[in-house]
């Protein structure tokens, strides 16, 4: 059911103390801690990678200072690359320029995490308890050619359509640096969903309701049948522990999820074109309307909501998938009726430094003490 992609074991352990409270001594990737109160689980680490360390047991630090959403002052995106078909980070101060953490390379090694050695579709959320939350779609678009396999999919075209894929990756963190991962089949986990064509594009977020992290991503069937379904994650973040089920019956692909007071928005992409819809539950009831949300005249797709902090602004972005060359979109709203068309990455006010032609991205936030020791450690400097 669940797949690790653990390559090799290290025969060490790594300890980390807890001597200073908050920050530790700036390391270079993959070396060492900058937050000693964020790093001082003891883990057995098994994998680094572009900075980012896989670990086979994720224990939750001892000095951790308590999470408070209110002390939040900064910004994480999450995105991927066709080119490499991996995953990347940048930081934020002010949610306008994000400032990519490894020089615009990988930090999610799609061959270390995926059955079919790549991800896309990456997104990133926070729980109540503090810790990051990332799933990805298990899914290499090039894989013959990189020789991966010999045929253009996993399975027949004919029969189940472009992509194909079945499982979806799931990692955890505390730091940002050390991370707990599965490779979770989707169809073998729960026969009971017959044949599916793929499951792609998860998200996460807290159903407070629920008391858990809710997992929800786009099934398809027959080659044209696509819907978003729900499920809950273990507190590991290493399976699902339910049968999906349907969130909408609106169709469409690439659904996020927001609450905003007592209210949950759903967008989503049909018809290549951003949709909405709202309602009372987090996981059922959605209505909406079938008009464009976004502002674009070529395809998109891929929406996800980040909020500027201190602010009562929301922020939509989307891929727009169908410019030449492929970028990342914006529109800015208040009541999720109107919206500010904020335009593309550098074509506009929201910027990138060193990286470009970003996808499928996802935002959550970071306190200035956690955005100070992510910088430490990774060594950029932050616009």
């Amino acid at each position: 059911m669940i797949k690790t992609s653990l390559i090799h074991q290290l025969a060490c352990l790594v300890m980390f103390t807890a001597l200073c409270p908050l920050l530790g001594t700036a390391a270079e990737p993959g070396q060492g801690p900058t937050n000693a109160a964020a790093l001082s689980a003891t883990n057995a680490v098994t994998e680094k990678n572009g900075g980012m360390i896989l670990v086979d047991r994720l224990e939750k630090p001892k000095n951790l200072p308590r999470f408070e959403p209110k002390d939040l002052a900064g910004y994480v995106l999450i995105y991927f690359k066709d080119q490499t078909q991996s995953g990347y980070l940048a930081v934020s101060k002010d949610g306008y320029t994000f400032v990519d953490l490894n020089g615009g390379q990988p930090v999610f090694d799609g061959t270390l995490l995926a059955e079919q050695k790549g991800v896309r579709d990456p997104h990133i959320a926070r729980g109540p308890d503090g810790a990051f939350y990332v799933v990805m779609t298990d899914l290499h678009i090039f894989g013959q050619r990189a020789g991966f396999r010999t045929t253009q999919w996993q399975r027949p075209a004919e029969k189940y359509g472009w992509g194909n894929n079945r499982a979806i990756v799931m990692m955890k963190s505390w730091d940002l640096v050390h991370w707990s991962h599965a490779d979770f089949r989707v169809d073998s986990a729960f026969p009971d969903l017959g044949d599916i064509d793929c499951s792609w594009a998860p998200e996460t977020v807290y159903d407070e309701k629920a008391g858990k992290m809710m997992v929800y991503f786009t099934i398809r069937y027959n080659n044209k049948e696509c819907h978003i379904y729900y499920s809950y994650a273990n507190d590991d973040f290493t399976k699902l522990e339910m049968t999906p089920k349907r969130v909408s019956e609106t169709g469409g692909i690439d659904g996020d999820i927001t609450q905003v007071g007592d209210k949950f928005h759903l967008f989503f992409a049909s018809d290549s074109k951003i949709r909405h819809a709202v309602s009372d539950s987090i996981n059922g009831g959605y209505n909406g309307d079938t008009n464009r949300v976004d502002p674009e005249t070529v395809a998109t797709e891929a929406p996800t909501v980040f909020k500027r902090l201190g602010t009562d602004k929301y922020v939509l972005m989307y891929d727009v998938f169908g410019a030449r060359p492929g970028n990342m979109g914006f529109s800015e709203t208040t009541d999720f009726t109107n919206y500010t068309n904020l335009g593309r990455f550098n074509q506009g006010v929201m910027k990138t430094v060193e990286f470009d032609r970003p996808k499928h991205g996802a935002v959550t936030y970071v306190t200035p003490n956690e955005l100070k020791a992510i910088v430490g450690y990774w060594k950029i400097d932050l616009h």
